[in-house]
């Protein structure tokens, strides 16, 4: 998505040759605009895939996944990082490791809101390793349900995310795709 990457390329800011700062239009301060041209190419990509819910995981995710399902007009689930007192039925629940935070946390959901009719699109903000969408997959076949895709703003393609994900089966759609951030620049997939 063209937008996208112009925006990754203009306001990104490297922290070092593994971490990419989007905080001023993606994870801290929400680009709207931006936000919209996402759902609406994520919708075009699924939209025949019977999308009943949009998952992602808190709390970066929650903003494009929010306008990803307006466009879908279905709900939008989120992980939870700890399981709130609010859950007190079942639940499905997993751990995710984050190799930024370096933590390890037990995402959940309650069974609820997830169900083996759901057909789930996941969506997440950034791809590194795979954890977080690995983790929400855990979760959508624990409740019986299907994972439709996977749809990821930016991917860090210098990282195996995309090729775990693909391993596991899932369709992979990235809308900016990093290639390096070697020497503090931003090289995008195509223009090395």
């Amino acid at each position: 998505m063209h937008s996208l990457s112009e925006k990754v390329l203009q306001d990104g800011v490297v922290i070092d040759e593994s971490i990419l700062k989007v905080d001023s239009f993606l994870n801290h301060q929400i680009d709207p605009m931006l936000m919209d041209e996402v759902s609406q190419t994520f919708y075009e990509q699924f939209k025949n895939s019977g999308v009943t819910k949009i998952l992602t995981i808190e709390a970066s995710g929650i903003a494009p996944s929010i306008m990803v399902a307006h466009r879908f007009k279905v709900p939008c689930l989120f992980a939870k990082k700890a399981k709130p007192s609010t859950i007190t039925q079942g639940s499905y629940q997993t751990d995710v490791h984050s190799f930024t935070k370096n933590q390890t946390n037990t995402i959940v959901v309650s069974d609820s809101y997830l169900s083996e009719d759901d057909n789930v699109l996941i969506i997440d903000d950034f791809l590194a390793n795979g954890e977080a969408a690995l983790g929400l997959n855990r979760l959508v076949q624990a409740a019986g349900a299907t994972t439709v895709g996977v749809g990821i703003l930016v991917e860090k393609s210098f990282q195996p995310g995309r090729q775990r994900l693909e391993e596991a089966g899932l369709n992979v759609m990235s809308l900016c795709r990093v290639a390096s951030l070697k020497n503090n620049q931003i090289t995008l997939v195509g223009d090395m």
